[in-house]
């Protein structure tokens, strides 16, 4: 890992109360535990839980001239496999712990690993930049499913996350109207397919060559959202895959017309139950 700064004590102070908090944060000895654990000296200055994890990371920065080991700390405490059965812990700490890192330009992904982001400067910045965007949108007429999306905590330091998040909403859209499982390609090919059987939706009646090839355009224009969007953002950090705001209208715009066509499909699978 490169040498990383050291952390702004402005934020090195709110990652100990978030990691040490009363209630919801760790337990002294969970503390104590994984100090040890990466070989960071606990000075025992303080008795809280906040104060002795303050005290431990800012000595060991100080000492290092850098953030590196706080970094695999953070790390270390944030492994997801601790959290197999305490899922929404990890998800809300990790939530919280991304909020401070943002201005450090630092990020705690799903897989416990920490990613560089272009530095979030202003408390306002995000509500700024979501508020700009819902008001482009909303210009455009754009449907209500996709400005849910567009909310100040999914665009901390840039477009990335609202629409990986508006590509997943195609997908449960789809899977409440059909009652299906599946994901990505493998839900659209089931949900859409009509060779040989009724499918679960269908944009029109299917009778005519020019009926059933909008239906297999759309299920292509599906396949293809989800391999290039929500395939590409879920597997590549957002550092590599950069998303700008043009680049968020015109995704979001296209995730509109979708939704807008799913409400009106004929979930015809229902509706010839019983009757073939």
């Amino acid at each position: 890992m490169a040498i990383i700064k050291k952390f702004e004590l402005a934020s090195l102070e709110p990652i100990c109360d978030i990691l040490g908090d009363t209630n919801t944060g760790l337990t002294g000895y969970q503390i104590s535990k994984y100090l040890s654990e990466c070989d960071i000296y606990d000075p025992k200055l303080n008795s809280t839980k906040r104060k002795k994890l303050y005290d431990a990371l800012e000595l060991k920065q100080n000492n290092d001239r850098c953030s590196n080991n706080i970094i695999s700390f953070i790390q270390h405490v944030m492994k997801p496999s601790r959290y197999f059965n305490n899922q929404e812990w990890f998800q809300e700490i990790r939530k919280q712990l991304n909020f401070v890192l943002s201005f450090e330009g630092l990020e705690l992904e799903e897989t416990g690993l920490i990613r560089q982001i272009i530095a979030t400067k202003t408390l306002s910045e995000a509500e700024e930049r979501a508020h700009q965007l819902r008001k482009t949108l909303i210009d455009r007429k754009i449907h209500n499913d996709v400005l849910l999306f567009c909310k100040a905590e999914l665009l901390v330091d840039n477009y990335f996350h609202a629409v990986f998040e508006a590509t997943k909403s195609i997908a449960e859209k789809i899977r409440i109207k059909t009652g299906l499982t599946n994901d990505g390609s493998d839900l659209v090919v089931q949900a859409f397919s009509f060779k040989d059987k009724v499918p679960y939706l269908a944009l029109n009646s299917l009778q005519t060559e020019s009926e059933k090839s909008e239906q297999r355009g759309f299920s292509n224009l599906l396949i293809g959202i989800f391999g290039t969007f929500r395939n590409t953002t879920a597997h590549a950090p957002k550092i590599t895959w950069r998303i700008d705001e043009q680049d968020a209208l015109d995704i979001l715009s296209t995730i509109s017309l979708i939704h807008r066509k799913l409400d009106k499909t004929i979930e015809a699978k229902k509706m010839y139950e019983g009757k073939l």
